[in-house]
């Protein structure tokens, strides 16, 4: 169960992810594309972050980043979004966890617990990630994921190899 914290100007949590080319230039696309359009704005961003690749490790370094949005779409079409998004860009999906130009993750949805074939919100895997987590406790800092704080679940993941690559 995820609970915002109370005043929250945002109600989605999206991660993105590169590491091919320009990582932090393609994370700067993806963001300002994903928010041309009126239903959705960007609220705040975390800084980019060089992370250690996960799940197969024999690859390039990431970037990743968090940002919040305020946006009528609801969680399926912020999904559809995220995913034109990657294509506009170029994302091929040929390797599971394997090397992509761009990822887009939607992480949270206020007040939304759900999960199909198609999408599961809050994100399975957030509590198990720095990668997520730090850039997440950046934009969210007061969530809560399964009744603990952020900071719960940062502290029990390492940290090794992940520093800010902007500010």
């Amino acid at each position: 169960m995820t609970k915002f914290p109370d005043g929250a100007e945002y109600n989605a949590v999206i991660a993105v992810g590169s590491n091919i080319g320009d990582k932090a230039s393609h994370i700067a696309k993806a963001t300002r594309l994903l928010c041309e359009t009126d239903d959705l704005q960007l609220v705040e961003s975390s800084p980019v972050y060089k992370t250690p690749p996960w799940g197969i490790t024999d690859q390039d370094w990431f970037a990743n980043a968090c940002f919040s949005v305020q946006t009528s779409l609801q969680p399926h079409d912020l999904l559809k979004r995220c995913l034109e998004v990657e294509l506009q860009m170029g994302r091929e999906r040929t390797v599971k966890w394997g090397p992509r130009v761009i990822d887009l993750d939607v992480l949270v949805y206020s007040g939304v617990c759900l999960s199909d074939d198609v999408l599961t919100v809050p994100h399975p895997h957030i509590t198990e990630r720095a990668f997520v987590l730090i850039p997440l406790m950046d934009v969210a800092p007061g969530l809560v994921l399964n009744g603990k704080p952020l900071a719960h679940w940062a502290a029990k993941v390492g940290r090794e190899g992940i520093e800010a690559l902007t500010g």
